[in-house]
C-alpha cells in the first residue's frame, strides 16, 4: 500500500471526479490553506453547522439520535462554545476508487487552537459530502471558518483491488450530501 503524490491525486480529481470541487493547488491568501497537497488534499469546510447544546436537556444516543440536542446554523463563521462539539460538512464531493483508502487528519492550525477534527476512514468506492465533527477542547469559545480548510485527506492506494467494497456492502452513508447524522 503507498500513500499517493499530488500528481495522481490531480489526474484522479480531474479524469475520473475522485474530489467535485477540486483546487489543484494550495489556496492560502489570508485564510486557512485548502486544496491539492505534495501527498494530500485539503478539504474546505462547507456553511451548514450543527452545534451540540443542551438546551432541551436531549441525550446524545447514537441508536436512537435525536436532532434536539443541537442547534443549526448557515454561516460563514461557526462559533463552537467551550467544551462542545459540532457537526460540518466538506465542500468537496469525494468518489473514492475501489483500490484506495482515505485517511484525514485535521489542520495544524485548528489543531494548535485545541480544535480537533476527527473523520471516519472513507472506504474503497464510497462516496459523498463527508461529515466533519469538531470538538473545541478548550474553555473559551472557538470559531471555524467556512469555505476554509478544515482537514487533510490522505489518498493509500492498495496492491489489489479488495473483494467487497463500500457500495458493495450498500453502506448506510454512501451518497450523502451535507451534514449527515447518525444512522443505525
Amino acid at each position: 500500500m503507498s500513500i499517493m503524490p499530488d500528481r495522481w491525486i490531480r489526474e484522479m480529481a480531474v479524469n475520473h471526479q475522485m474530489i467535485d470541487p477540486f483546487e489543484d493547488r494550495q489556496r492560502r491568501e489570508g485564510m486557512i490553506s485548502y486544496g491539492v497537497s505534495s501527498y494530500g488534499y485539503d478539504a474546505r469546510v462547507s456553511r451548514e453547522f450543527r452545534i451540540f447544546t443542551n438546551i432541551d436537556t436531549a441525550i446524545v444516543d447514537p441508536k436512537n439520535f435525536s436532532d434536539k440536542s443541537f442547534v443549526e446554523r448557515d454561516t460563514d463563521v461557526c462559533i463552537i462554545p467551550p467544551n462542545s462539539f459540532a457537526l460540518a460538512s466538506t465542500v468537496e464531493y469525494f468518489r473514492i476508487p475501489r483500490d484506495v483508502m482515505v485517511i484525514c487528519l485535521g489542520k495544524s492550525t485548528y489543531a494548535r487552537c485545541g480544535i480537533i477534527v476527527n473523520v471516519t476512514p472513507l472506504e474503497p468506492e464510497w462516496e459523498g459530502h463527508v461529515t466533519l465533527e469538531f470538538s473545541n477542547t478548550t474553555p473559551l469559545p472557538a470559531k471555524i471558518y467556512a469555505n476554509e480548510g478544515a482537514c487533510q485527506f490522505l489518498f493509500l492506494k492498495a496492491d489489489e483491488p479488495c473483494e467487497v467494497s463500500y457500495a458493495d456492502r450498500a453502506g448506510k452513508y454512501m451518497g450523502q450530501r451535507g451534514v449527515t447524522l447518525p444512522r443505525l
